[in-house]
């Protein structure tokens, strides 16, 4: 992809669609509704609302895409968007992903807001042993031996204690959408 000044990479990550069939939104649908947002060369990545775009205007693509959805599927769909840049810093910033750790246990929760110290210092490092956590920015590194299904670190936890809102991706489709940006080692 072609990087630009003036229409720099970002990514959105919609949480909560085509989940279990609910909330169901096809991507060709949420290409145009990016479109009409004003984005450019827009790519989408699975069918759980990852998507690849450029924008002069990354900061309104958030807003404009969720009320387009409301109003097309009558459904809230909180969207979280970064910029290609920052996307590039919470993968090298993860204390997790050291050689030989299996990246099926980690995981990148991204938070629509930045928690305060207070909040962060407040949740429990002993919540789900042996699943560990760390809050960098507005990232939640996580690494989960055990997988999703049995942790207790669940996007419900942060989203009430860290009062934001967020979704949650593996560590391989954070490295593909990486690739996809054109951030990739």
């Amino acid at each position: 992809m072609t990087k630009s000044p003036q229409e720099p990479t970002a990514l959105a990550l919609l949480r909560g669609i085509n989940v279990g069939g609910n909330n169901l939104l096809p991507m060709k649908a949420l290409t145009e509704i990016f479109a009409a947002a004003g984005c450019t060369a827009v790519q989408t990545y699975i069918q759980s609302g990852n998507v690849i775009f450029r924008s002069p205007a990354i900061e309104t693509v958030a807003p404009a895409v969720r009320a387009a959805i409301a109003a097309r599927f009558g459904f809230n769909a909180p969207v979280i968007v970064r910029s290609a840049a920052q996307l590039a810093r919470a993968i090298a910033a993860s204390p997790f992903a050291a050689p030989g750790t299996d990246p099926a246990s980690l995981h990148l929760m991204f938070l629509e807001d930045s928690p305060s110290p207070a909040l962060i210092a407040a949740l429990d490092p002993d919540r789900s042993p042996p699943d560990t956590f760390a809050v960098i920015g507005r990232e939640v590194h996580l690494k989960l031996p055990n997988g999703t299904a049995r942790t207790k670190l669940t996007n419900a936890y942060f989203d009430s204690r860290l009062k934001t809102v967020s979704t949650q991706r593996n560590w391989r489709t954070v490295l593909k959408l990486a690739e996809m940006a054109g951030v990739a080692d």
